[in-house]
């Protein structure tokens, strides 16, 4: 099927663009050469793509150049005198990742981290950033009023957040409606498809998609930009073969007899439809009736064409019922 270019959407409260799919950014410049990185932007906006993924703590976890992610982001839009065209955006205040137990979301922090964001981008503001944990020991008013600031001063225009519990969330949209501030304008969490076992969980720092984190999304039209769309792409390789129903592979937070039924589920819509299973994948993300913008990982440019050819479908309520 052909690859159709993706749509421009606003999002929902805010001025800001977005493409119907992010780019996953984690590997660029690391696992992914700076040139091969490059050409995968390239294409990735060839197509009508704006959004890049990226975080201060990107490639931090190998022995190469610190936030290389970032870095080789920034130095691809110089090269292509492209930033305006796109939506800029990172995620900061992450735990150091040898104290993954020590919160870093004072003032401070995010300070330190936004500043060091837009050295690497080599931007003068952040169009979109997002909190990449919470901590709960802080006052959502803090947190909220720190990220106002930035916002007066010019270093990044909106705000969300990663890996923040539903209660947390209402929280800060509370405190935020309720004092005339800016709260979150997007929800950046773990989900796709293939349902993900929490208890399972090697960072339990992470937070999934939940039924009554779906519930909220509903009720409130607050965006969602899902990380892990694919599920490190666990019905892709079943359907090609290249992981048995049970293979050791698989991360242990995918390996359930209801993700395996989900798949076959998957399978039997995608001969319906003639389409892949990755679209259908994809397409059960973006269906939903509020704005959800998935971040899809690829290394290679033909992955990326095969995510993208999801970017036309739209799944009715009963066929999500039914993938579910």
């Amino acid at each position: 099927m052909e690859v159709k270019d993706m749509q421009i959407k606003s999002v929902v409260g805010t001025d800001l663009e977005c493409s119907t799919f992010c780019l996953g950014g984690a590997i660029l410049g690391s696992d992914i050469n700076q040139a091969d990185s490059f050409e995968l932007m390239d294409a990735y906006v060839d197509r009508g793509g704006n959004f890049v993924d990226t975080a201060e703590v990107y490639s931090n976890w190998l022995p190469v150049e610190p936030s290389l992610s970032e870095k080789t982001i920034g130095l691809w839009m110089k090269a292509r005198k492209n930033r305006h065209k796109l939506l800029v955006s990172t995620k900061g205040a992450h735990p150091l990742l040898e104290s993954m137990q020590l919160a870093r979301m004072s003032k401070q922090d995010i300070i330190h981290d936004i500043e060091q964001s837009l050295r690497n981008l080599q931007v003068e503001t952040i169009d979109f950033y997002i909190l990449h944990r919470d901590d709960t020991d802080r006052t959502v008013e803090e947190i909220l009023e720190a990220l106002n600031e930035q916002v007066k001063a010019g270093k990044i225009r909106y705000f969300g957040c990663s890996n923040w519990t539903t209660e947390r969330i209402k929280e800060a949209q509370t405190y935020a409606n309720k004092h005339g501030i800016q709260g979150f304008s997007g929800n950046q969490m773990m989900w796709s498809l293939a349902e993900a076992d929490s208890t399972k969980f090697v960072d339990t720092t992470l937070v999934a998609m939940d039924n009554g984190m779906t519930q909220y999304h509903l009720e409130t039209g607050l965006p969602a930009f899902p990380y892990s769309s694919q599920a490190q792409g666990l019905f892709t390789k079943w359907d090609s073969g290249q992981y048995t129903a049970d293979d050791s592979r698989i991360s242990p937070m995918y390996k359930s007899a209801a993700n395996r039924a989900r798949f076959e589920r998957a399978q039997q819509l995608a001969n319906d439809l003639s389409r892949s299973i990755t679209e259908v994948v994809l397409g059960y993300l973006i269906s939903h009736s509020f704005q959800t913008f998935p971040i899809i990982g690829c290394r290679t440019i033909s992955q990326l064409e095969e995510s993208l050819k999801a970017a036309d479908l739209r799944l009715t309520q009963e066929q999500l019922e039914f993938l579910r």
